[in-house]
């Protein structure tokens, strides 16, 4: 029987878990944080920031939050370093820093 992603703590034992930790039920990835193996990262520069939000959409992981109609800091605990989001910024505001 396969555990919850709820249910997985640092006292389950390696055995219990599921093969390669895959997880098969939806909605879980905010209980992980998958951007440690990150090796590249984005860095915002909010002064050449125009708040187009065109980045937003291009993040295949949903790491560029945004509040009230405005986006803010990277969530670095699920970003990938993927670099898409500089692609994205006509204004150049994203740039990526070599490690973590």
């Amino acid at each position: 029987m396969a555990l919850k992603a709820s249910e997985i703590n640092e006292s389950v034992r390696w055995q219990d878990l599921t093969e390669g930790l895959k997880i098969f039920e939806p909605g879980t990835s905010k209980q992980f944080c998958t951007g440690e193996w990150r090796t590249e990262t984005p860095v915002w520069d909010q002064e050449k920031c125009k708040q187009c939000l065109l980045c937003v959409p291009y993040c295949p992981d949903s790491s560029i939050p945004v509040e009230d109609k405005k986006r803010k800091d990277f969530d670095l605990d699920h970003c990938k370093g993927c670099g898409i989001c500089v692609k994205a910024c006509p204004f150049k505001a994203i740039s990526m820093r070599e490690g973590q």
